[in-house]
């Protein structure tokens, strides 16, 4: 892992920065290049702008490890409305949470109570939920609620990380289950006990884990293969493996973030290419941002340039 991915990602779980960071103005500037500002409304009028150019949208209040009772019980009762408020509006854009954000750390059952509640809103509008993946040691409680969920309600999916070394077997028991699957290639800092350590090995394993996605008994299992990934040569990888194996192109989705490498998602959704860009909204973006920052070397360099324009001011 290299020094600066390293270091954001100790940035990111810093109280200290998360307070202070968010007030100065050049970061604040730089954040806006991934999420169109902080508010619901803001993520409506980005993912109307996006469904202009033919690309669906997946929409997540950012947020994360929440101990109050009454802030979990708010945080469902935001996403009831958004995801009614989505129908009103029209819109493909589905719902993404995070369970510590609804309260998975107080008490699994009370998380799950509130993910239940979201889930069958989300059927009852036509909609589809996905559940996030944080650190690992929440995977294990993640996948209990997941697999209750989908005992109760068919559109259910969750998002597994490629870097992590136990992920084909969870894989495979997702696919069995007929549980949705969103691949990434994994943000968080992990030890090399649990997690690979070279880019290499995690890009391979993402690959086969593609690969087994696609097969048929996955398919076969109603289940959704999706591939949340910006690397433009391993999108290409995916797609010709597709086409050799007589897969048709709405069989499989990829899902990007939003305001990253735009022109590629409307080049793959022009191609014929199922397209969801993910947008993020709400007040606590910090350590959300400095993830983002860890996955791309570019990202880096976006920011400090503004930090040395900045001094340079000064």
């Amino acid at each position: 892992m290299s020094l600066a991915r390293t270091l954001l990602l100790k940035a990111s779980d810093s109280t200290w920065l998360r307070e202070h960071g968010t007030r100065a103005p050049f970061v604040r500037r730089a954040v806006s290049r991934f999420m169109p500002g902080e508010t619901f409304d803001d993520m409506l009028g980005a993912a109307r702008a996006m469904a202009g150019q033919g690309v669906a949208g997946v929409f997540t209040r950012l947020g994360e490890n929440v101990r109050d009772a009454a802030e979990a019980d708010a945080v469902a009762a935001h996403y009831v409305e958004a995801v009614a408020r989505v129908r009103t509006a029209g819109l493909a854009c589905e719902p993404s949470i995070k369970l510590t954000q609804l309260g998975l750390d107080i008490d699994p059952q009370f998380a799950f109570d509130h993910a239940r509640r979201l889930a069958q809103a989300a059927r009852e509008a036509g909609n589809f939920l996905w559940v996030d993946m944080e650190q690992s040691p929440y995977v294990d409680r993640t996948l209990e609620v997941v697999r209750r969920l989908r005992e109760e309600v068919p559109g259910v999916g969750v998002c597994l990380q490629a870097y992590l070394l136990r992920t084909p077997e969870d894989l495979d028991d997702m696919i069995e289950r007929g549980i949705g699957v969103r691949l990434v290639k994994g943000a968080y800092k992990e030890p090399p006990t649990v997690a690979f350590p070279l880019k290499a090995d995690v890009d391979e394993q993402y690959f086969r884990m593609a690969q087994r996605m696609l097969a048929g008994p996955a398919r076969a299992r109603s289940g959704r293969a999706v591939f949340g990934t910006h690397d433009i040569p391993l999108i290409a990888r995916i797609r010709e493996h597709a086409s050799a194996a007589d897969v048709p192109p709405d069989m499989y989705e990829f899902h990007m973030l939003y305001g990253i490498q735009r022109e590629e998602q409307f080049r793959l959704a022009r191609e014929g290419a199922r397209v969801r860009v993910l947008i993020a909204y709400g007040p606590y973006w910090f350590p959300w941002y400095m993830r983002r920052l860890a996955e791309r070397p570019a990202n880096v360099w976006f920011v400090a340039k503004n930090l040395l324009v900045r001094n340079l001011r000064t």
